[in-house]
């Protein structure tokens, strides 16, 4: 028994497991963009792969049930069931709580809830708890340790205390971040779009110079004058009449040229990728066909909700 102990006692503990250090130290993706969990959404295909996993998973029926000699039977009657089944809390119910467990999920790679029990121990709420709040730590005497940022201060809570659903990580104690892993697709994905909205913008052309055959007192206000009257896709298409000997030449290359559709529909389908996700199920049809989306939701709800609902179901009945 000394040696099985000595033995336990001897593996490795983590000072700390957070989502965010599996960020790659918060690093930049190749883009040059700033990728994080919470400007993540802003890209579409993120926020819809998010959307539609995250609202499905919430609106699938979760019942208790209790094993009796035949099998099993719903169990209304168990505290439990009205939390899980109609609202785990006063302020939300079961729908947006499940919604909200997944969202956490699929950015951060784990979702926390606060377990709430009465003086009996009796569970009477559960309240999620935003992850990127959230340390994860194993004490001296190997108990793990949830500590929740609250403000300034820190709240500590014990295993029991907390309903934690890990999605795939290194340790099996806490997920990392996918938004993390493909940060650079998503990186991606986020400049193209900037890009689009920046072509429009600037009057749907790429940039250009005007060249004057003398010279410009203020060329400033050449800039500005010129800006006013043709930047902005409410812009485009205007005449422009040039003075003074004045002509505009066009610089940059074409977003054809660019392939700026091509590479914003690849970025769209390296998403869905990373979460599993049909491309029609995001509205893109592009080779979609009656027969192939008919397979592609039947794969959808195969391999990619039915591992999240094992994965909730597993970490509820463990918890609660």
């Amino acid at each position: 028994m000394g040696l099985l102990k000595n033995l336990f006692k001897s593996r490795d503990k983590p000072e700390l497991t957070k989502p965010s250090v599996f960020r790659f130290f918060f690093a930049p993706s190749s883009s040059g963009k700033q990728v994080t969990e919470k400007n993540a959404m802003q890209s579409a295909a993120v926020y819809a792969c998010v959307r539609v996993i995250s609202e499905t998973v919430a609106s699938l029926p979760l019942h208790l049930y209790r094993h009796v000699e035949e099998g099993k039977r719903r169990d209304t009657l168990h505290p439990l069931y009205f939390l899980l089944h109609d609202s785990p809390n006063p302020e939300m119910t079961s729908f947006i709580f499940r919604e909200t467990l997944m969202t956490h999920l699929l950015l951060w790679g784990n979702a926390y809830a606060q377990i709430v029990r009465n003086g009996h121990g009796e569970i009477i709420g559960l309240y999620p708890l935003v992850p990127d709040k959230m340390q994860v730590s194993r004490a001296e005497t190997d108990e793990l340790i949830y500590l929740y940022q609250s403000g300034m201060s820190s709240i500590a809570f014990r295993r029991e205390e907390i309903l934690h659903i890990p999605g795939l990580g290194f340790d099996g104690l806490v997920g990392y971040s996918p938004i993390a892993m493909a940060r650079n697709a998503i990186g991606m994905s986020m400049a193209t779009e900037e890009f689009g909205a920046s072509f429009f913008q600037n009057g749907a052309a790429p940039g250009g110079i005007l060249e004057h055959p003398g010279t410009l007192k203020d060329p400033s206000k050449v800039r500005e004058s010129w800006n006013e009257l043709f930047k902005g896709s409410g812009n485009a298409n205007k005449v422009a009449v040039l003075e003074e000997g004045m002509t505009y030449k066009q610089i940059g290359i074409p977003p054809n040229e660019a392939q700026f559709l091509e590479t914003r529909k690849y970025q769209t389908e390296e998403i869905c990728r990373i979460y599993r996700v049909p491309p029609h199920l995001v509205a893109d049809l592009d080779k979609a066909t009656f027969s192939n989306i008919e397979h592609q939701s039947i794969s959808f709800v195969v391999h990619t909700i039915r591992p999240w609902l094992v994965r909730l179901e597993q970490a509820m009945n463990k918890a609660l």
